[in-house]
């Protein structure tokens, strides 16, 4: 057995306990997740991500021996999955303002969040993988297209940079709502936690389906900017795919966290708008930057970026407090 496959073995027995572990002891079906009990959860996931971490300092070496046409050498792949986690991770946040949305618009009941949100998460990873490793192929077959995704982030950069913020989100008017409106038998009701029930002996299907429909379309849509990210930081699939899980996985209990302060991340948007638009740009000059930069160094720029835009543009928000904090801040609710 090869070294990749032992970390791709090691990395899916990990998951499988961490999922055991996560689902069985730390979470329960219709009871609400407290603040306390999604600061655990968070360092659970973080903690597991960064012990991954460790494992592939020490497993490097070997993995890049197993390549001929790697340059990867040392603990760089590490450093290339801690920097492709942060990214997935940042990104993570701005994904759950729009959960946010998704729940209020549904009248989703609290006691069902956790539930809705474990299923739409791992329909999502499902859909990621599928994702990356059609863009892994046509990248290994296709060079010449990670110019294409430079550009795109550089659009989707600027985009994200320059977005009115006024310009709100609503799940009702979105193509894959107006979709499963269109082709099933929807209900306005939850089916007191059930995502199919029976309507005149046929099935109909509850807004929690609808929602975790829904949560992990839009997932989906986020990955068609955080997966070629991914690609601008590493090539190497192990680093694409275990970042993105990881990230994925850690998502429902950062949301429970969150879920309150995230609307006083202003600038959020505008720190990971340029984190984008910085990958798009190393990826449209990555012949150029070869010639005077190692990879190396590559890596350690982009590890730099990442936390330098993403703590300062928080940091920055909170001291700004450019919308203020919201009435069920104010009021002692959380």
């Amino acid at each position: 057995m090869s070294t990749h496959q032992i970390v791709y073995l090691v990395f899916g027995i990990v998951l499988t306990i961490a999922l055991v572990f996560d689902l069985g002891l730390l979470s329960k079906k219709n009871q609400t997740i407290t603040i306390k009990q999604a600061l655990y959860q968070t360092f659970f996931w973080v903690g597991l991500a960064l012990l991954f971490f460790v494992f592939i300092w020490v497993e490097a070496p070997a993995l890049a021996s197993e390549n001929a046409n790697t340059t990867v050498n040392g603990p760089q792949l590490a450093f290339e999955f801690l920097s492709a986690y942060l990214m997935e991770w940042s990104l993570s946040i701005d994904n759950i303002f729009v959960f946010i949305l998704i729940f209020t618009a549904f009248s989703v009941k609290e006691k069902h969040y956790p539930r809705v949100l474990l299923v739409g998460i791992l329909m999502a990873i499902l859909f990621r993988v599928i994702f990356i490793t059609v863009g892994v192929a046509l990248v290994a077959r296709f060079s010449w297209i990670l110019y294409g995704f430079g550009a795109f982030l550089l659009y989707t950069g600027y985009k994200m940079f320059v977005a009115n913020e006024d310009e709100e989100f609503d799940p009702h008017e979105s193509k894959i709502y107006i979709f499963l409106k269109k082709f099933l038998p929807l209900v306005t009701h939850d089916g007191d936690g059930k995502y199919i029930i029976r309507v005149n002996g046929k099935p109909a299907y509850t807004s929690l389906f609808v929602v975790v429909i829904l949560l992990a379309g839009i997932d989906l849509v986020f990955a068609l900017d955080s997966i070629p990210a991914v690609m601008g930081i590493s090539k190497d699939p192990l680093v694409i795919y275990t970042s993105n899980i990881f990230a994925v996985l850690g998502l429902r209990s950062l949301f429970f966290l969150l879920r309150g302060a995230v609307t006083k991340f202003d600038y959020l948007q505008q720190g990971i708008a340029i984190v984008l638009i910085f990958i798009g740009v190393k990826m449209l000059g990555e012949h150029y930057l070869n010639e005077w930069m190692d990879k190396t160094t590559q890596v350690f720029l982009s590890l730099g970026v990442i936390l330098v835009c993403i703590s300062g543009s928080v940091f920055y928000s909170i001291f700004k407090n450019k919308k203020g904090v919201p009435k069920d801040v104010n009021d002692g609710s959380l």
